[in-house]
């Protein structure tokens, strides 16, 4: 049986790579507000993580860790216009709601 070997060349213009670097920065710097739903142990910030995706799917859900608790948060408003008509909306749902200040993402 022959097989063959093949070899694959890309060739990237130097400025792509330029271009995602300055990506990156702006993206570091950005600002945002978030709402927290909840916090408590792993367990309780996970099924909290499980159930908020499922009443919310169009905002992204993640657990954070801030000793000695799990919080767990809800979306990424880029100005306090967005988060409000949101947080209006997920305070009905999860009353223990509240609006974080603007966090540069990480």
């Amino acid at each position: 049986m022959n097989a063959q070997k093949g070899l694959a060349t890309v060739e990237q213009d130097p400025e792509i790579t330029k271009l995602l670097e300055i990506y990156k920065k702006m993206n570091s710097k950005t600002e945002y507000f978030t709402i927290q739903i909840g916090f408590g142990s792993y367990a309780e910030a996970t099924n909290l993580k499980q159930d908020a995706s499922v009443d919310f799917p169009q905002y992204g859900v993640k657990i954070i860790f801030d000793s000695p608790t799990y919080r767990v948060h809800l979306g990424r408003f880029a100005n306090r216009l967005e988060v409000e008509r949101t947080f209006a909306e997920v305070r009905k749902k999860y009353p223990q709601s509240i609006i974080l200040r603007p966090q540069t993402a990480k």
